[in-house]
């Protein structure tokens, strides 16, 4: 059986799923990390747990979140990121499970008085695993996808939309950094991609807030339903 943590937006699980949580403030090298721990998994908001605040992307403390769940002996991660499309054919609602990613603007790294270069990568096995389940609860995934970080907290422009999808289907603010800490750590780390919105000159009429937010809450219960699947295949196979 894994031991499992979630890592994820605002709107996944809220306080849905977490009513027997109990709050961890762990200490790391690198800061302090807020993580709930549940009876089935550990999980860490990556904007921050606490009511009336809000880390942006550009700001969020990777090494301390994925060191405080190494710390507490974690073996796998799963990402729950939202993401925008960047082509018509990727429509918002779409599951997307990545299995690769671009993110020239640089990433954090836990690095500092050692040598160690490491290949970055999004775990196969759990990707799969993920997948199964979806299947198993008849939710349809795309099974491969690039993703491209940006840096934020701004939005992007035009171009840089058009050139980005020439080599990439979905852009999002959070899964590359935490890919390449957790494989710095050694915790294998995939992700699923909810897709929101088109990004920016997609389509000549975007959604709106309120849409976007209406169906990454849709999403929101789609997504735990195959992670349950998930656990409950580790669970029986571990």
């Amino acid at each position: 059986m894994q031991n499992l943590a979630i890592i994820s937006g605002t709107v996944f699980l809220g306080d849905r799923h977490l009513d027997n949580g109990k709050k961890d403030i762990v200490e790391t090298e690198f800061g302090t990390a807020v993580v709930i721990r549940t009876d089935r998994f550990l999980y860490i908001q990556r904007h921050g747990s606490a009511k009336g605040t809000h880390i942006p992307p550009h700001l969020i403390n990777n090494q301390a979140n994925l060191r405080a769940l190494q710390k507490l002996g974690v073996d796998a991660v799963i990402g729950i990121n939202s993401t925008g499309s960047l082509h018509t054919s990727l429509k918002p609602g779409t599951l997307v499970i990545p299995d690769d990613f671009i993110a020239l603007s640089g990433t954090p790294t836990t690095v500092m008085d050692r040598v160690l270069h490491v290949i970055p990568a999004l775990s196969d096995e759990i990707r799969q695993g993920l997948i199964a389940a979806a299947l198993q609860c008849r939710t349809d995934v795309v099974r491969e996808g690039i993703y491209w970080q940006t840096t934020g907290p701004r939005l992007e422009t035009k171009a840089e939309i058009r050139m980005m999808a020439r080599h990439a289907d979905i852009v999002g603010m959070t899964m590359a950094s935490e890919a390449v800490v957790a494989c710095e750590l050694g915790i294998p780390y995939a992700a699923i991609c909810s897709v929101d919105n088109y990004c920016h000159g997609i389509v000549k009429e975007p959604l709106t807030i309120e849409e976007i937010i209406e169906g990454a809450r849709r999403n929101a219960d789609i997504i735990y339903t195959i992670i349950s699947g998930y656990m409950n295949d580790t669970t029986e196979t571990g």
